[in-house]
């Protein structure tokens, strides 16, 4: 189940707003699509990023794949636990397997994001 609070992207990326900050990771249905991942490249700690541009990769047993940033905004964490245990994404997506988190330069573009009913929605469109 996706977390009712959270925004979501077509790209599978989840957000979590609180305040200025947001935090971002890989969905339940994303990481369930890449299987068992093996490495995650972060963008880094100062990085500007620009919503849709690439934010770093995922890399699974079955492909790499680009990150694209929900939202933009600097980089103010990166969970470093991923640089040895790439596996928490995996096991944890919503909590402990977050990527990073970003001071938001503009908060108004969580609006263009769906909300978890709607993610669902779109999940289920992409299954048949």
């Amino acid at each position: 189940m996706n977390p009712v609070n959270y925004r979501y992207t077509k790209d599978h990326e989840w957000v979590s707003i609180q305040g200025p900050i947001a935090t971002i990771g890989i969905t339940d249905y994303g990481q369930e699509q890449l299987r068992d991942v093996v490495f995650v490249q972060l963008a880094k700690i100062g990085a500007q990023l620009k919503a849709g541009a690439t934010f770093g990769s995922i890399e699974s047993v079955k492909a790499v794949n680009d990150l694209f940033a929900p939202v933009s905004g600097e980089v103010t964490e990166i969970n470093a636990a991923l640089a040895n245990s790439p596996e928490i994404v995996n096991k944890d997506p919503y909590e402990a397997g977050w990527f990073l988190k970003i001071r938001l330069s503009n908060p108004v573009e969580t609006s263009g994001l769906m909300d978890a009913q709607s993610y669902e929605a779109y999940t289920k469109d992409l299954a048949k």
